[in-house]
């Protein structure tokens, strides 16, 4: 669900939009069916979601998740490391938000024809109602978290995450800078893809 950070490790093209999300929908079934550049994308989808799963940083994050919503501590964690992504935007691109977004939402509807079905809905919504505005704040990733929670097809008790999050804000912010930068440089020592190029401000 962190559709913002694969956006961000993706190259500036619509196949490399297309093929970094593409491994939240099944990418795997289409490997056959999708030109290089689009696997090679989805290929980096994958590196990206290994390297998040083991990071020591991730596996703490969780931590702070009460027992009843720790199965899906992971989802919790990929929407809020979104929105702290979105907050410190300037550590990690000077491109200002606004303009990466319009720009990431032209190229993903270049390529909505060539999804599959339940990807077209998604990013058809994620880009005519600016999914990522909502993440900018506490009381927005509360609502997509708690959306989420109605979308999964058995009972649960994952609503109410954002209680987790405003208790263990700040930690989890920490937890997310010392990850993040970590990522972007195992997303270029892999070059999948070639190298992210986005003229970052300043991060160590």
């Amino acid at each position: 669900m962190n559709y913002l950070a694969h956006l961000y490790l993706a190259q500036p093209n619509a196949d490399s939009h297309f093929g970094n999300l593409l491994g939240d929908f099944g990418g795997k079934r289409y490997v056959k069916h999708i030109p290089v550049t689009v696997k090679k994308a989805l290929d980096n989808h994958y590196l990206v979601d290994k390297f998040t799963d083991n990071h020591a940083a991730v596996k703490e994050a969780k931590q702070y998740f009460s027992q009843k919503r720790k199965r899906f501590a992971s989802i919790a964690i990929d929407v809020v490391f979104d929105h702290f992504l979105i907050q410190h935007w300037t550590l990690f691109n000077k491109e200002p938000l606004a303009a990466f977004k319009q720009n990431s939402y032209q190229l993903l509807s270049k390529r909505i024809p060539d999804m599959p079905c339940r990807m077209q809905k998604v990013i058809n919504n994620m880009t005519k109602n600016d999914w990522f505005k909502e993440y900018e704040t506490i009381t927005g990733i509360g609502v997509a978290l708690d959306n989420i929670a109605q979308r999964i097809r058995f009972t649960n008790n994952f609503s109410g995450a954002i209680e987790d999050i405003k208790c263990h804000y700040k930690e989890l912010e920490m937890l997310f800078l010392e990850f993040f930068p970590q990522l972007i440089n195992h997303v270029n020592q892999n070059a999948i893809e070639g190298n992210i190029v986005k003229n970052i401000a300043r991060h160590n």
